[in-house]
Protein backbone atom coordinates (compact mmCIF):
# COMPACT_ATOMS: atom_id res chain seq x y z
CA UNK A 1 0.00 0.00 0.00
CA UNK A 2 2.73 2.46 0.96
CA UNK A 3 4.63 1.69 -2.25
CA UNK A 4 1.50 2.27 -4.39
CA UNK A 5 0.92 5.70 -2.82
CA UNK A 6 4.59 6.59 -3.19
CA UNK A 7 4.69 5.55 -6.85
CA UNK A 8 1.39 7.06 -7.96
CA UNK A 9 0.79 10.01 -5.62
CA UNK A 10 4.29 10.87 -4.41
CA UNK A 11 3.68 10.08 -0.74
CA UNK A 12 6.78 9.26 1.30
CA UNK A 13 7.07 5.68 2.47
CA UNK A 14 8.73 6.04 5.86
CA UNK A 15 8.22 3.45 8.61
CA UNK A 16 5.01 5.06 9.91
CA UNK A 17 3.70 6.36 6.59
CA UNK A 18 3.69 9.99 5.48
CA UNK A 19 3.75 13.06 7.67
CA UNK A 20 2.08 16.26 6.44
CA UNK A 21 3.43 19.24 8.40
CA UNK A 22 1.28 22.30 9.03
CA UNK A 23 1.05 25.42 11.18
CA UNK A 24 -1.92 26.70 13.13
CA UNK A 25 -3.69 29.53 11.31
CA UNK A 26 -4.24 31.68 14.42
CA UNK A 27 -0.61 31.33 15.59
CA UNK A 28 1.84 30.27 12.90
CA UNK A 29 4.55 29.60 15.50
CA UNK A 30 2.55 26.52 16.55
CA UNK A 31 3.31 23.53 14.35
CA UNK A 32 1.55 20.22 13.95
CA UNK A 33 1.24 17.38 11.49
CA UNK A 34 -1.22 14.94 10.04
CA UNK A 35 0.02 11.36 9.69
CA UNK A 36 -1.24 8.96 7.02
CA UNK A 37 -0.28 5.47 8.11
CA UNK A 38 -1.71 2.42 6.30
CA UNK A 39 -1.81 -0.96 7.99
CA UNK A 40 -1.97 -4.49 6.60
CA UNK A 41 -5.50 -5.77 6.00
CA UNK A 42 -4.63 -8.54 8.49
CA UNK A 43 -3.64 -6.19 11.33
CA UNK A 44 -5.02 -6.71 14.80
CA UNK A 45 -3.99 -3.17 15.83
CA UNK A 46 -7.52 -1.75 15.66
CA UNK A 47 -9.02 -4.41 17.95
CA UNK A 48 -11.28 -4.53 19.83
CA UNK A 49 -12.92 -2.31 17.22
CA UNK A 50 -14.34 -4.10 14.20
CA UNK A 51 -13.44 -1.05 12.08
CA UNK A 52 -10.55 -1.06 9.67
CA UNK A 53 -9.33 2.42 10.60
CA UNK A 54 -8.46 4.50 13.63
CA UNK A 55 -8.50 8.24 14.18
CA UNK A 56 -5.80 9.93 16.22
CA UNK A 57 -6.68 13.16 18.01
CA UNK A 58 -4.11 15.59 19.38
CA UNK A 59 -5.03 16.67 22.91
CA UNK A 60 -3.66 18.69 25.81
CA UNK A 61 -3.01 17.22 29.28
CA UNK A 62 -3.69 13.60 28.39
CA UNK A 63 -3.61 12.26 31.96
CA UNK A 64 -6.28 14.72 33.15
CA UNK A 65 -8.41 13.96 30.08
CA UNK A 66 -8.20 10.21 30.75
CA UNK A 67 -9.39 10.75 34.32
CA UNK A 68 -12.38 12.77 33.07
CA UNK A 69 -13.21 10.17 30.43
CA UNK A 70 -13.14 7.43 33.08
CA UNK A 71 -15.62 9.42 35.20
CA UNK A 72 -17.87 9.71 32.13
CA UNK A 73 -17.82 5.95 31.57
CA UNK A 74 -15.68 6.01 28.39
CA UNK A 75 -13.87 2.72 27.77
CA UNK A 76 -10.12 3.25 28.18
CA UNK A 77 -8.32 0.39 26.43
CA UNK A 78 -4.82 0.73 27.84
CA UNK A 79 -2.58 2.88 30.01
CA UNK A 80 -0.92 6.10 28.92
CA UNK A 81 2.33 5.30 27.09
CA UNK A 82 5.07 7.94 27.10
CA UNK A 83 7.71 8.30 24.38
CA UNK A 84 10.25 11.03 23.63
CA UNK A 85 7.81 12.54 21.07
CA UNK A 86 4.66 12.39 23.20
CA UNK A 87 2.05 10.37 25.10
CA UNK A 88 -0.63 8.01 23.77
CA UNK A 89 -3.71 6.16 25.01
CA UNK A 90 -6.52 4.33 23.22
CA UNK A 91 -10.26 4.59 23.87
CA UNK A 92 -13.48 3.38 22.24
CA UNK A 93 -16.21 5.73 21.08
CA UNK A 94 -19.91 4.99 21.55
CA UNK A 95 -19.99 2.95 18.29
CA UNK A 96 -16.95 0.86 19.24
CA UNK A 97 -14.43 2.65 17.03
CA UNK A 98 -10.91 2.71 18.40
CA UNK A 99 -9.50 6.23 18.91
CA UNK A 100 -5.92 7.14 19.70
CA UNK A 101 -5.37 10.23 21.84
CA UNK A 102 -1.96 11.87 21.47
CA UNK A 103 -0.30 14.62 23.52
CA UNK A 104 2.83 15.88 21.77
CA UNK A 105 5.98 16.30 23.86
Amino acid sequence: MKQWYQTHLGFGAEQYGTKFDWREEADSTKEGYTLWSPFSDKTKYFEPSSGDFMINYRVENLEALVEELKKEGVMILDTVETYDYGKFVHILDIEGNKIELFEPA
